[in-house]
């Protein structure tokens, strides 16, 4: 979310603050302006390598997948964004400049009645229609079931299909994610889009800055209830939460593969991006996507092909193993590209990946009190503030306290020394 001033760049127009930025509304930042794409689906390998390298030539040539699987491009200016955006038009690109509708990434599973992504088109028209003044980051989540879990994102409006029925019915819950999310109920497939966006009207009416766990916090589903109708029934015991691993390889149901790699703290330059995609369009993928823990998916190929892809994404820098200890640092852009960050977050935490310990102890590199990259607190934080750097331990970031301010060594020898006591505990 940004606490900077937000202009659309087609209508001169300055967004509410709190807005976030967007294609056709880029956020200024310490590197230039910022533009961010919400997928909607996968995209054709030539369409994403061109948009990479529309990215170097109107940007700093920085591309970032963030944890919810949106794409950012960094270095923008107030002459080429507008440029970017036209070059953006016109490829074939599925995306949200709207409500953001959170869909697998995947091929869907062949599920009577239920395909998410033409659910998600005809629920974009829908909301579109409807003229919905809704507060910047409201978004839908639209989970078929499949390989890759939507359960850990934070959604306004989450459905989730279910098993085992005879007949298909979709769980719709409010307000956070899987675990977090207070269940509404389940609903008949063929009742989802009318339902989910008559849902996101009665947010709305709440005010253009409310989000569906602010009114579950003050009202209870009341609201929500009363918008559905006879359309939602009592819902079963919720199922179990689902979590996966969105690097290596994922088998598709047509007995192809998918292969995911990781960017390193999420961050990758277009040109390390344009050669990953063209080596993988030469040996047969057509398509790439975007998904959540900062992942790029590419397919679909055979299982020895995605074996030789991932040693060129290796080799070319991108995280190709799920025990990769930088894959356990969430880390945000930092100084200097982030003009509130007071210390370099990626470069930090890749000093600190380097010497980490063996074991699963996750970390968050913040470069100020927002804590961007990973909102939920961490078990261990590095934060930058204006006196220096401090480590919190389990807290959020904006709970300081006086304590020991660390150079940048420093840092990394007790934060490694800490998680060694944790991993050996």
């Amino acid at each position: 979310m940004s606490t900077r001033p937000i202009r659309d760049i087609n209508t001169g127009v300055t967004l509410a603050r709190g807005a976030c930025p967007t294609l056709s509304a880029p956020m200024e930042t310490g590197d230039g302006l910022l533009a961010r794409i919400v997928p909607s689906g996968s995209m054709a390998i030539d369409d994403f390598a061109a948009l990479c390298a529309a990215a170097r030539t109107h940007g700093n040539g920085l591309m970032e997948i963030t944890a919810r699987g949106s794409l950012q491009i960094r270095g923008l200016t107030e002459i080429s964004a507008p440029l970017f955006a036209n070059t953006v038009a016109g490829l074939e690109i599925p995306f949200d400049d709207n409500v953001p509708l959170l869909v697998s990434p995947l091929p869907a599973h062949p599920r009577a009645g239920f395909q998410p992504r033409d659910l998600a088109a005809e629920m974009r028209q829908a909301i579109a229609a409807r003229g919905l003044d809704l507060a910047p980051k409201v978004s839908v989540a639209i989970d078929d079931g499949g390989p890759i879990s939507l359960d850990e994102l934070a959604a306004d409006v989450r459905v989730r299909i279910l098993d085992g029925d005879a007949v298909q019915q979709l769980l719709v819950s409010i307000g956070g994610d899987h675990e977090t999310a207070t269940p509404l109920g389940v609903t008949r497939i063929e009742h989802a889009v009318s339902l989910i966006v008559d849902l996101l009207t009665a947010l709305a009416e709440s005010g253009a800055h409310v989000r569906a766990r602010d009114v579950v916090a003050r009202e209870g589903l009341d609201r929500f209830l009363r918008a559905a109708g006879n359309r939602i029934a009592t819902a079963p015991k919720p199922p179990a939460l689902r979590t996966t691993e969105t690097i290596g390889l994922h088998r598709l149901l047509d007995g192809t593969c998918a292969i995911g790699v990781a960017l390193p703290f999420g961050q990758a330059h277009a040109l390390g991006l344009i050669a990953l995609a063209r080596i993988a369009g030469a040996n047969g993928a057509d398509w790439a996507a975007l998904a959540p823990q900062r992942t790029l998916l590419l397919g679909p190929i055979d299982e020895m092909t995605a074996f030789a892809l991932g040693t060129a994404a290796d080799t070319l820098g991108f995280i190709v193993d799920a025990r990769d200890s930088r894959r356990r640092i969430a880390a945000c852009a930092g100084a200097p590209a982030c003009a509130s960050g007071f210390i370099p977050s990626r470069e930090l935490a890749a000093q600190i990946a380097e010497r980490l310990p063996q074991g699963s102890f996750a970390l968050h590199v913040s470069g100020c009190s927002k804590g961007c990259a990973h909102p939920r607190p961490a078990p261990l934080t590095i934060l930058g503030t204006a006196q220096g750097t401090r480590i919190i331990e389990g807290d959020p970031v904006l709970h300081l306290s006086d304590g020991t301010l660390y150079t940048d060594d420093a840092v990394a020898e007790t934060v490694c020394r800490i998680v060694a006591e944790n991993e050996n505990a």
